[in-house]
């Protein structure tokens, strides 16, 4: 059975630990009940994490896994913990992080969703200086390396206001999650 990854921070894991099938509430149980048993879909979403965590446990969370297809959604972090703890990922460090996880893809077809953001006060308003420069690095990276491009930024943003799509700016909505995973299947089914 083709097993299909899907790797990155809070938005992928919502309480996967606590699901007894692994898949959490989001994005990543309703892609698995769309494909049903034409594939294994495993979550490794960790709340708070960030493009170097993923960095971290990607050869045991991830390659462990033998998948046939990994998605990476990662980004929104490395800028958030900038806001909130002085903690700064910069660019290249995003890209360097990046790029660790795409080299050692090579041969299985790969899904980046893009980081997004819908500020939702005006605080979030600034945090775009640092995002926009990141999710121009997986936008370039995924051309570079021939992946497959979820344009998420731009959808959630167009499909209803920022309270309707993310309460709070960052953790879609059921809502956000219905059309994060349309978004998946529309442009990863020529990889499945």
């Amino acid at each position: 059975m083709t097993t299909i990854v899907l790797a990155g921070d809070s938005i992928t894991d919502c309480e996967r630990r606590d699901d007894p099938a692994g898949l959490g509430d989001g994005y990543v149980r309703r892609i698995a009940t769309t494909l049903g048993d034409a594939a294994r879909v495993v979550n490794r979403g960790i709340s708070g994490n960030s493009s170097r965590d993923l960095r971290d446990r990607w050869t045991t969370d991830v390659l462990a896994e033998q998948p046939a297809l990994v998605s990476i959604l990662v980004g929104v972090n490395d800028t958030w913990r900038r806001y909130d703890s002085g903690t700064v990922t910069t660019v290249e460090a995003f890209e360097s992080n990046y790029r660790a996880l795409l080299d050692s893809l090579a041969g299985v077809p790969v899904v980046l969703i893009e980081p997004f953001l819908l500020p939702i006060n005006e605080e979030q308003v600034t945090w775009r200086e640092d995002l926009d420069p990141k999710l121009a690095v997986v936008r370039a990276l995924s051309t570079e390396y021939g992946t497959i491009l979820v344009p998420a930024d731009g959808a959630l943003a167009a499909a209803g206001t920022p309270a309707e799509m993310a309460p709070d700016g960052v953790h879609p909505s059921d809502r956000g999650h219905d059309l994060l995973a349309s978004l998946w299947l529309e442009h990863a089914k020529p990889a499945l």
